[in-house]
């Protein structure tokens, strides 16, 4: 039986509605069916979007204990620790405000429970606006997008024939055109790897700022630059933010990719203090704070200098393991519309193969016979309540590709999908 993106169980209690899985719980589901566990063995999972979380070479020691100070067992405040707000801000100006008269402080900062809650929170906190998201992005947005009823998400399409550029003058006129309030995006893009930064990052911030457009900017692969000018290049949009308090930029950020700490479930918000105080106030009833234990812990990775250093082993790591994963998907046939500039993945074109490995969901269910898993590009096809019903998706004959597995697993998993197209 062919499996379908939206398959949801036959039956619910009449009160609530079916909810679709996303694209990452949908592969690993159907993995699971099949014998699929986090430690089963001969499995290659090439889906899930985690990066390896082992030592690197050069990268600071892991942390492997956690001390729990008796104040520790009592709620954190909303908002999160003030300590570890005020050391986010410190790490943000650092990086990318020295020498700027306006600068983040512990009021700019919120402390959530992981990526999603963060941005649940911000989503939660919009107003009636229409809200742009673009064509390809992550596989998540789409129930988050569904699930909040105050605000009309206005989809825009990003052309593969133009490697997913979108020229400023472009961004103008959909703002304008389509009355946006807010736009949302994943920089670098989960999952075609296209980066926005230097000039073009700064005119985005700009654009924003005249146009009175809130851009929330997920930025959770920002340390994995593959076009930077230095092994520690990162990018992000506050870099180019005039006044921390007046520029409509919302920024999304945790220890999940960048500081491969994805079990911690430890992300964060900056934003102007306004924001911030909207977002605490939405989260005091969506999730109540984050653990206090993991914000007081993860202190010492908040270190500038130790970020450096993360930043520098993950480079040095996973820019051999992207060049090797897209000279292996190269050979068997599997192109990419663009070699990604940021993130750990490839956006596979499956075009060019043979006619039952085009469709990415059939690629994906014969990938499964061979102990292999990847995400079907379909569900990077954001559809928020399902309002393109009975339409082919238009990146159906797409996988996304993860080289975030450590290279023994990337190795054995493209041995075997060669296998499987030859």
């Amino acid at each position: 039986m062919l499996l379908k993106m939206q398959d949801t169980p036959p039956e619910t209690i009449a009160s609530f509605r079916p909810v679709p899985r996303t694209g990452v719980i949908f592969v690993n589901e159907e993995a699971t069916k099949r014998g699929y566990h986090a430690d089963a063995p001969g499995w290659c999972n090439l889906g899930q979007g985690q990066p390896e979380i082992s030592p690197l070479p050069g990268a600071p020691e892991r942390i492997r204990s956690i001390e729990i100070d008796p104040a520790d067992h009592e709620y954190a405040p909303v908002p999160g620790l003030r300590e570890v707000r005020e050391a986010i801000a410190e790490l943000y100006n650092q990086l990318y405000r020295k020498g700027k008269a306006s600068q983040y402080t512990a009021d700019n900062v919120a402390i959530a429970s992981g990526g999603r809650a963060a941005l649940t929170r911000v989503v939660a906190s919009l107003g009636h606006v229409n809200l742009g998201h673009f064509l390809p992005d992550y596989t998540a947005y789409e129930e988050l997008l569904d699930s909040f009823r105050t605000f009309t998400s206005i989809p825009i399409l990003l052309e593969r024939s133009q490697g997913y550029d979108f020229p400023i003058s472009e961004l103008q006129k959909e703002i304008l055109g389509r009355g946006l309030g807010a736009l949302l995006l994943s920089n670098p893009c989960n999952p075609t790897g296209k980066l926005i930064s230097g000039e073009l990052l700064e005119q985005w911030v700009a654009t924003a700022r005249e146009l009175d457009c809130a851009f929330i900017l997920d930025e959770f692969y920002s340390n994995y630059i593959w076009n930077g000018d230095s092994p520690t290049s990162t990018v992000s949009a506050a870099e180019y933010v005039q006044d921390v308090n007046q520029d409509p930029i919302i920024l999304l950020n945790g220890l999940t990719k960048n500081w491969r700490y994805p079990g911690w479930r430890l992300g964060w918000v900056v934003a102007p203090k306004s924001v911030i105080d909207s977002v605490s106030s939405a989260g005091s009833f969506l999730d109540g704070g984050g653990s206090r234990p993991l914000q007081r812990a993860a202190l010492p990775l908040l270190d500038p200098k130790v970020v450096q250093q993360e930043t520098a082993a993950i480079h040095q790591t996973f820019s051999h393991k992207r060049d090797y994963m897209l000279e292996r998907l190269t050979s068997m046939g599997i192109t990419t519309d663009l070699a990604p500039q940021g993130t750990f993945y490839a956006w596979g074109n499956l075009s060019g193969l043979r006619p039952e490995f085009t469709s990415g969901m059939d690629f994906f269910q014969q990938a499964l016979e061979h102990k292999v898993i990847v995400v079907p590009g379909e569900f990077f096809d954001v559809n928020p309540g399902k309002r393109r019903p009975g339409r082919v998706s238009r990146f159906r004959s797409y996988a996304r590709f993860s080289y975030g597995p450590p290279m023994s697993v990337l190795e054995e998993g493209l041995d075997r999908l060669e296998t499987m197209l030859s």
